[in-house]
């Protein structure tokens, strides 16, 4: 159907329904005159007459009434199509798929997502924590959580959390049995719970910083997981040292169920962002989520 067919159409309807020429013409911001021209052209298309016309009223013919029955509901559902769409403007819904670690979820997104999805019941909420690098493109994902210092420059990142720090602990009855390392060099000579790291099947080096000397150090243990709740419990349990987030053992730091070393050598990093890519118009959904997780200072 060409443009101006739907165009006669709408007009047509509008005074067939107002059944006068004069308030048709000033709902559809159009002269009498263009509305009378119109009203011609498509009859003589249809080679039907639709309307009658007095000098008084106007009132649809036996055809008009049929074409209005049979038209104007398709024009009415489009008119409701684009009401629903500007109602999710307004109130958003659909599906947010984000991909983040295991520390990210627990200490950022479900806090964050405890207040804000009782707040939109119509948005759901696709997480899955995965602590590889994730290409959010090929799979599909609205965003990524990731710290700071390891996003694409291509991606538009906003800060979700406080700058980090990393903490080597271990148990008092550790300890109790062995010196505490006085340098990263030290961890050698200690029992230490490794971290896999997906993305490269390697294991993470642990690093320091002190007067701005760099040092990595390749750590070796008993045990080795690719989940910080695991390394949490390993360390907890006794069976060695471990090298987490300050925040993810903080409380058994504040109890004494854990004892934290070469503190001097463990400095503030860039946080977690939620990073996304700038090629398509966020969603509804997507933005509110965004600013629900933006961190403020």
């Amino acid at each position: 159907m060409s443009r101006s067919t739907i165009n006669d159409l709408l007009t047509f309807i509008t005074i067939a329904r107002e059944r006068n020429f004069t308030r048709a013409a000033a709902k559809l911001g159009l002269s009498q005159s263009a509305l009378s021209h119109t009203i011609r052209a498509l009859e003589t298309r249809l080679g039907l007459q639709l309307l009658t016309r007095t000098t008084r009223s106007v009132a649809p013919t036996e055809a008009g009434e049929r074409l209005l029955k049979a038209v104007a509901p398709h024009f009415e559902g489009i008119d409701a199509g684009l009401a629903a769409l500007s109602e999710l403007r307004d109130k958003p819904a659909g599906l947010v798929r984000i991909t983040t670690a295991e520390h990210a979820a627990e200490t950022i997104l479900q806090p964050v997502l405890e207040k804000f999805l009782p707040e939109y019941p119509d948005i759901q909420v696709d997480v899955v924590i995965d602590s590889s690098l994730t290409d959010i493109v090929a799979g599909q994902f609205d965003a990524g959580i990731r710290m700071g210092e390891h996003l694409d420059k291509d991606m538009i990142a906003v800060p979700i959390g406080p700058d980090l720090c990393m903490a080597v602990v271990g148990t008092p009855a550790y300890f109790a049995t062995r010196p505490r390392p006085e340098t990263p060099q030290d961890l050698t000579s200690h029992r230490c719970i490794n971290m896999r790291l997906l993305t490269y099947g390697g294991l993470y080096a642990w690093e320091f910083d002190k007067d701005g000397r760099e040092v990595k150090v390749r750590v070796e243990g008993q045990l080795t997981f690719n989940t910080l709740s695991s390394i949490r419990w390993a360390v907890l349990s006794g069976l060695g040292l471990a090298y987490l987030p300050e925040d993810y053992v903080r409380a058994y730091l504040e109890d004494g169920r854990l004892v934290r070393v070469l503190e001097n050598w463990c400095h503030p990093f860039p946080g977690y962002h939620l990073y996304f890519t700038s090629r398509r118009q966020p969603k509804p959904a997507f933005a509110k989520l965004v600013d629900a997780l933006r961190y403020r200072r």
